[in-house]
């Protein structure tokens, strides 16, 4: 029975501490906040240039580091991996809105490059596109950061590619 508590004791700690953000709530709220000041400025720059392309959005991607030329099936299996676990709760791969809207026809719509700014950074964008707040007020749910790194964004956009008929 002792050895039995040794076993449960850490264990039930382990769980409580896994369970909670393993940053403490001022760094949490530090990061936050830089992380705003940051989306802030890249908005406000751009909102007060009047420099808002819609055909790019805002962030570091556009025709020179995002290319298309060639589909990889390999990439947008991957992507497809990554979209089960951060994107089909919200999105379907068909036409019809689940809280997000469907994903078939998005990259007939929307460039390469706005796709990839659009999902790994989306809050400021949403805060300037005109079809971005269009779709806000019909999902009436804000896309959340998925925290999207460079390939799995790049992966997305390749699984994207593929449901509309990519080869």
């Amino acid at each position: 029975m002792k050895n039995l508590k040794f076993l449960v004791l850490p264990m039930m700690a382990f769980a409580m501490v896994s369970c909670g953000n393993d940053k403490p709530a001022d760094a949490s709220a530090s990061t936050s906040s830089t992380e705003t000041s940051a989306t802030t400025t890249e908005t406000s720059a751009s909102s007060e240039s009047g420099q808002y392309d819609p055909k790019r959005g805002l962030g570091k991607y556009d025709e020179s580091n995002v290319d298309v030329s060639k589909f990889d099936a390999a990439m947008a299996a991957e992507g497809k991996k990554v979209a089960e676990v951060k994107c089909t709760s919200c999105h379907k791969p068909t036409e019809e809105k689940l809280v997000g809207p469907g994903w078939k026809g998005v990259t007939t719509r929307q460039t390469p490059h706005w796709i990839m700014n659009f999902i790994s950074n989306p809050d400021p964008m949403i805060s300037v596109d005109p079809e971005l707040q269009k779709q806000l007020e019909i999902c009436l749910v804000r896309m959340p950061n998925q925290g999207l790194n460079e390939t799995e964004a790049r992966q997305i956009l390749e699984y994207m590619r593929e449901i509309d008929g990519a080869k």
